[in-house]
């Protein structure tokens, strides 16, 4: 099916993008990857009466590094965030970019997009929570950052206001002796994830000072999982510390039966998951070279 009828812009800045949103109305978009507003549009679910492409905005999907903080541009494409030798610095980026679906998706899609959608099942909001990132976003009245902890209020609903647009996602540098790890599990590479775990350290030695760990997929937004965390914190990390944390989290985990999976399934998964990144996460640590990848349905 064809999208229904609507105007098109080509902004060539983000300033000149938020006043077309706020001139033309709650009914205009912008687009970014279209990865979600594309299908939408094609099956009428979503009509939008105007499109701002920001796909022209100069420098939009830039990657840098200004002192101790890597900063990644709202149109920054999940594959060149996976190519990118600053993002290589702190792996769970990395490990989150390049499983995200399919090279297709990957090439076409961005994270300020993802990020903004708010989709429950999304990859990056758990992620860059263990990170402690800050979002900046633009709007005609002005710009204003927004720690990631507050942006998404519930699935698919952000506190980002009308003609409003995220611009940049801010990240600081983890501290010496940190490392971390991101996995989810899927029945295949294109489907969402049934469950996924991000995991950040920061280790003293054997013992853990500091851990940050979120789960995805198992809520409405990301879970926090804090006790899974004072199971970690302040203790030497060792099989009997990393089961409890696993099964903290599982307890934390508030999923919903669907057709990825029932509750008690993903609650398996989510300790199995966490178990494993922590193990990860403690190796890169200790500046162990760890590779990473989704876990799939019936992979050996």
């Amino acid at each position: 099916m064809y999208p229904a009828a609507f105007r098109y812009y080509r902004a060539t800045s983000m300033k000149e993008a938020a006043s077309l949103l706020s001139q033309l109305g709650e009914d205009a978009r912008p687009l970014a990857g279209g990865q979600s507003l594309i299908p939408l549009m094609k099956l009428r679910l979503a009509r939008p009466s105007a499109l701002v492409d920001l796909n022209f905005i100069p420098n939009a999907s830039l990657i840098h590094k200004p002192h101790q903080e890597v900063c990644i541009g709202a149109l920054a494409h999940h594959a060149e965030i996976a190519d990118s030798k600053i993002i290589e610095q702190i792996p769970i980026l990395h490990d989150c970019a390049a499983g995200i679906a399919d090279a297709q998706v990957r090439n076409r899609g961005t994270i300020g997009g993802s990020l903004a959608e708010a989709d429950p099942s999304g990859d990056w909001g758990p992620v860059l929570l263990t990170l402690g990132a800050d979002v900046h976003c633009v709007s005609a009245e002005g710009e204003r950052a927004i720690p990631l902890r507050h942006f998404a209020v519930d699935a698919y609903t952000t506190v980002m206001k009308p003609g409003e647009l995220l611009d940049e996602v801010r990240i600081k540098v983890p501290p010496k002796n940190s490392g971390g790890a991101y996995l989810a599990f899927k029945r295949c590479p294109s489907v969402y994830a049934s469950a996924s775990v991000a995991v950040q350290l920061t280790m003293q030695g054997k013992a853990c000072e500091d851990a940050r760990i979120q789960l995805g997929c198992v809520g409405l937004t990301a879970i926090h999982a804090q006790n899974a965390e004072a199971e970690l914190r302040g203790k030497p990390v060792s099989e009997r510390t990393i089961q409890l944390a696993g099964e903290a989290a599982m307890s934390e985990a508030a999923p919903q039966p669907d057709m990825r999976g029932s509750v008690a399934y993903k609650r398996v998964l989510v300790g199995a998951l966490l178990k494993r990144a922590i193990g990860i996460a403690v190796r890169r640590c200790c500046g162990e070279h760890v590779e990473v990848s989704h876990e799939y349905v019936g992979r050996n």
